[in-house]
């Protein structure tokens, strides 16, 4: 890795109190940047006055003046500058970066076209095209699989780089089994419980056993009225969260609009495989692997699913650790930086209002 980069800011609107793959992430980049010889600092809502986002409370918009963002960014003095996020924040470190001519990578995580058409009549072309005015002066914009790549390509994003994704594999393949007391088979769900997941398409099927949602968010009180034989845990992490994936016999991913899905992977590394719908996000992480299931009938996906072997879905998991991960993230910001060398040597920095 290059010596270029030693100190990486981070900035993320997603942060907690909300537990959802971009957080967990980050939270993992940043234990595993010290073995790569690396510091990663991050911005994120809680350092700013905020107010929650309306219809979910969960998720936090910063309220600060760029002067105020800048002022941070000036003192933690980053070699590396990464967006990693779309929201109020981001949108203030871009406008910092675009003043002071700094060279910055982005990242797209969310399908944020997708999930506001599911709540607003807002056509799709109009957010995708926000999001490239967004991501367009970025050195890179990391996405997680080969065809996110492509369709983003065809929307009219430019650099674009795949940035391998993995989960802390020393954790969830230690989870013991609990939750003895429900009824078997288990069908486990972790998640945002939000419209865009599709939980509906899951809770809703006639299936024996116990079916368990992990996770919180603005549809859960309406999804547990009527689903009161579904078993809401809430939020959970660490161990817990561990003990939860290695206790279930199928692991149910009932979304059609991720970009990835990182849970699937922390069910496979417990050992539980997967049941899902023949969509982008499961194809990519499941593919030939033979630990899950894929099928538009997803009660049947659930049924064939039982049958796969534990030991099989630990094995293949096992090629998606962390430390993969973060050689691949600080690879890709080396490589933005190298790209842009020599830029803020003869630039002066703008004021900034």
């Amino acid at each position: 890795m290059s010596s270029k980069v030693q100190r990486v800011l981070i900035v993320s609107d997603a942060w907690h109190p909300q537990v959802n793959g971009v957080v967990r992430t980050l939270e993992w980049l940043q234990r595993e940047a010290k073995l790569c010889g690396v510091r990663v600092d991050l911005l994120t809502p809680d350092l700013f006055r905020s107010v929650p986002m309306p219809t979910y409370r969960e998720i936090r918009l910063t309220l600060a003046r760029v002067s105020d963002v800048a002022a941070r960014i000036d003192r933690l003095a980053p070699d590396a500058i990464h967006i990693a996020t779309e929201g109020p924040l981001g949108l203030s470190v871009r406008k910092y970066c675009l003043m002071r001519q700094r060279s910055f990578t982005t990242c797209y995580h969310t399908r944020f076209p997708e999930y506001i058409a599911a709540r607003l009549p807002v056509p799709l072309s109009w957010t995708y095209a926000a999001l490239r005015r967004f991501h367009g002066p970025a050195s890179a914009t990391l996405v997680a699989t080969a065809a996110l790549k492509d369709e983003l390509a065809a929307r009219g994003f430019g650099n674009l780089k795949i940035w391998k994704r993995g989960v802390d594999l020393a954790l969830f393949q230690s989870g013991r089994g609990c939750l003895q007391h429900l009824p078997r088979p288990i069908l486990l769900s972790v998640g945002r419980v939000a419209v865009e997941k599709n939980l509906e398409a899951f809770l809703g099927l006639k299936t024996p056993g116990s079916k368990v949602v992990v996770g919180d968010g603005p549809a859960r009180d309406d999804l547990a009225r009527r689903f009161p034989d579904v078993h809401f845990l809430g939020h959970r992490q660490g161990r817990e969260l561990a003990d939860l994936y290695a206790s279930a016999d199928v692991f149910v991913f009932p979304s059609r609009t991720d970009t990835f899905g990182l849970v699937m992977l922390e069910a496979l590394a417990a050992g539980t495989p997967v049941a899902a719908l023949p969509v982008q996000g499961p194809r990519e992480v499941l593919g030939s692997s033979g630990c899950g299931i894929m099928d538009e009938n997803l009660g049947a996906a659930i049924e064939a699913a039982m049958r796969i072997p534990r030991h099989a879905c630990r094995s293949y998991a096992s090629d998606f650790g962390m430390r993969e991960s973060a050689e691949s993230f600080f690879g890709h910001l080396c490589g933005a930086c190298d790209g842009a060398a020599g830029e803020s040597d003869i630039t002066r920095p703008a004021a900034i209002a």
